[in-house]
């Protein structure tokens, strides 16, 4: 069961960060960036673009997702 979790976890990270990566790439992504940059000038904010936060959230996902594959169990 633990095996299966793992993979889908690994899966469902690898998507979130192709999806960010992609939307990197793109007109949105860019039209993004472009904006929370002059957000941050006007007032000294920290925020990010979705596009990191989908890349971030999908290596965490598939970091966490190799952990509980290769995590050896605990019998007693």
């Amino acid at each position: 069961m633990k095996n299966i979790i793992g993979i889908i976890l690994i899966a469902l990270g690898a998507f979130l960060f192709v999806q960010g990566l992609n939307r990197k790439d793109s007109i949105a992504g860019a039209a993004s960036e472009a904006g929370t940059e002059i957000a941050n000038a006007v007032d000294g904010g920290a925020r990010t673009p979705k596009h990191v936060v989908y890349m971030v959230g999908g290596g965490v996902l598939a970091a966490v997702g190799v952990v509980i594959l290769f995590r050896r169990s605990s019998s007693v």
